[in-house]
């Protein structure tokens, strides 16, 4: 029986590492049709009752304006072009402030993001910081920083039901993602850490004075180049 539970746990593990492979190779050359997110949060959408609200245009890098790529790197991850998956010393003070009592904060890169919102579900245990750190390692080494740039803006959550910076740049500002300019990339960059809550338009004092900073951050960032 022992022997049986090993093989059996042997062979899950072969599949699991297969198909994770065959699918971040394939996610790297194919648009991501939708992700564990927007199930979940289409199934919450109904369950309350709710309309069914899935906006996802995916387009490419190009067609996304560098301000967003700009602002994102500003307020989420000053690190992106330099780390290797992992900010340590981001994730260093997150767990110094976190032992302090302050509030939560935890450290992810756009590389972990990416990484969570495209094969995981969401959540804080520690299996899946295990798995998302997999995942994070196999991003980084088969579709390089462009593409987790690219994959990451056409997949987070961007609003209530909204993601992507294409459906983002429509929904808050009524034009392409292309088109973003420096404020604009900022307001969408600003509500990020909650977008069902935050408005990227008429916006909260506290999501101006995360545009106002994010827009500072902005002005450090030369020219992107992946």
């Amino acid at each position: 029986m022992f022997k049986k539970i090993l093989r059996f746990i042997w062979k899950a593990m072969l599949w699991f590492f297969a198909i994770s492979l065959f699918l971040v190779v394939l996610f790297k050359f194919v648009p991501v049709p939708f992700t564990p997110l927007m199930v979940i949060r289409s199934i919450e959408q109904k369950m309350d009752g709710k309309p069914m609200i899935l906006s996802h245009d995916w387009v490419p890098l190009e067609d996304i304006s560098p301000n967003l790529q700009k602002a994102v790197i500003a307020s989420e991850d000053q690190h992106f072009l330099s780390h290797h998956g992992f900010d340590f010393n981001a994730l260093e003070k997150a767990y110094e402030n976190n032992q302090k009592g302050k509030k939560i904060k935890g450290g992810s890169t756009i590389s972990q993001q990416t990484a969570k919102n495209v094969f995981l579900w969401p959540g804080r245990s520690y299996i899946r910081k295990a798995f998302e750190a997999y995942f994070t390692v196999l991003i980084e080494l088969i579709w390089g920083k462009e593409r987790i740039m690219e994959v990451y803006l056409n997949s987070i959550e961007m609003g209530d039901g909204v993601y992507g910076a294409q459906e983002a740049s429509r929904v808050w500002y009524r034009k392409d993602a292309a088109n973003l300019n420096r404020r604009e990339a900022a307001g969408i960059a600003a509500i990020l850490p909650n977008p069902r809550k935050f408005k990227a338009t008429n916006s909260s004092s506290y999501i101006n004075r995360r545009k106002n900073a994010i827009e500072r951050q902005m002005r450090y960032i030369g020219k992107i180049e992946y």
